[in-house]
C-alpha cells in the first residue's frame, strides 16, 4: 500500500480490507479500544485515497503471526492433507474390492475395512494431537 504519488492515489477495496485487518489485529492485541477501532474502521471504509488510509495504522506495529499461530496453521494443513489422502485411499481400496467381487461373481470379504480403520485411527490421533505432538 505504498503510494509514490504522496497519498493521492485512489484506494482499492483490497487496500481498505488490508487496513481493516490490521485494525482488527490491533484491537485483538489490546492496542486499540473498541471506540478507537470503530472510528478508524469507519474512516478506513470511507477513505478514497491511500493518503487517507495511511494515518489510520501509522501508530500500529506490523504484526507478525506468532510461532504458535504458524504451528497451528501448519498442523491444520497437515491434518487436512492426511484426511484427504485417507479418503482417496479408501475410495481406491473399495473400488478394487468392488471390481474383484464383481469379476468373481460373488461378494468377497471386505478387506478394505482393515487398512481403512487403521489409517483412520492414525489420522484421528493426528487430529486430536495438536501441533508439536506426534500422532
Amino acid at each position: 500500500m505504498v503510494d509514490p504519488n504522496g497519498g493521492g492515489m485512489r484506494a482499492s477495496d483490497a487496500d481498505r480490507d488490508e487496513v481493516a485487518a490490521r485494525l482488527r489485529t490491533a484491537l485483538d492485541e489490546g492496542r486499540l479500544t473498541v471506540t478507537e477501532y470503530d472510528e478508524r474502521l469507519q474512516s478506513a471504509y470511507g477513505a478514497t485515497t491511500l493518503g487517507e488510509l495511511e494515518p489510520l495504522t501509522r501508530d500500529l506495529p506490523v504484526s507478525q503471526p506468532s510461532a504458535e499461530v504458524v504451528a497451528r496453521e501448519e498442523h491444520e494443513e497437515k491434518v487436512s492433507k492426511e484426511w484427504r489422502d485417507w479418503a482417496g485411499g479408501a475410495v481406491i481400496m473399495i473400488a478394487i474390492w468392488g471390481v474383484t467381487s464383481a469379476v468373481s461373481g460373488d461378494l468377497k470379504f471386505f478387506w478394505p475395512a482393515v487398512p481403512i480403520v487403521i489409517w483412520a485411527a492414525i489420522a484421528v490421533s493426528m487430529t486430536i494431537g495438536g501441533p508439536g505432538k506426534r500422532g
